[in-house]
């Protein structure tokens, strides 16, 4: 089993960082693979709703990662997507990224369990963590909560780290993450198969 921890910060050991180390701790030590993929500080652009997508599970724009993590979603378990809070809301390069992974590649997504996690000098977290966590719920993802809500806090890693609470919550997602993974697995071997999903009816509200 593996999972995919999302960096949302531009900055590659910053506290968001920080904090899905934490995560992938506890995963490696329950036997669960991790990598960490940074949308860092190149450029991403942002989806203009071209529809180029459809059918084809891939961006119409091959500038940057997108594709590439797209590529990796299609063969992981499960998610966490970390973001830094700006303005009371999550960092932009993220939502640019999640717009078009989830336009183009749904599926790849759809059933597999996922936690998001904010980190902030202060507030605006919750904001935050309901604007990613919305995409999780159209996508039909078991999302993994923790002791408390999903965020630490700290102006720097070397304060997040004092947030002893911060990092316990941290840790309790990933035993939370394990735990869901360990049992799809046993579901599937087992012969439960995810939901089929009814999807002929669209209701456009337009008069």
């Amino acid at each position: 089993m593996k999972v995919l921890l999302f960096n949302g910060s531009p900055h590659a050991n910053g506290c968001t960082y920080t904090a899905l180390s934490e995560i992938a701790k506890v995963l490696e030590k329950q036997g669960i693979e991790t990598e960490i993929l940074q949308i860092g500080n190149r450029p991403i652009q942002d989806c203009i709703a071209c529809g180029g997508c459809a059918g084809k599970g891939r961006c119409v724009f091959g500038s940057d990662p997108v594709n590439e993590w797209l590529d990796k979603a299609a063969h992981a378990d499960g998610f966490v997507f970390g973001t830094p809070v700006y303005y009371a809301h999550p960092s932009g390069r993220i939502l640019s990224a999640l717009d078009r992974m989830f336009y183009a590649g749904s599926s790849n997504f759809r059933h597999k369990p996922a936690a998001v996690v904010a980190s902030a000098r202060r507030a605006g977290t919750t904001a935050s963590l309901d604007a990613i966590v919305k995409y999780l719920g159209i996508t039909e993802m078991p999302v993994i909560s923790s002791t408390y809500w999903n965020m630490v806090h700290g102006n720097s890693p070397d304060e997040e780290r004092q947030d002893l609470e911060g990092l316990q919550t941290m840790r309790n997602i990933a035993r939370n993450m394990a735990w869901i993974l360990q049992c799809i697995d046993v579901g599937k071997r087992a012969g439960i198969d995810a939901p089929d999903t009814e999807r002929a009816i669209k209701t456009n509200f337009v008069r």
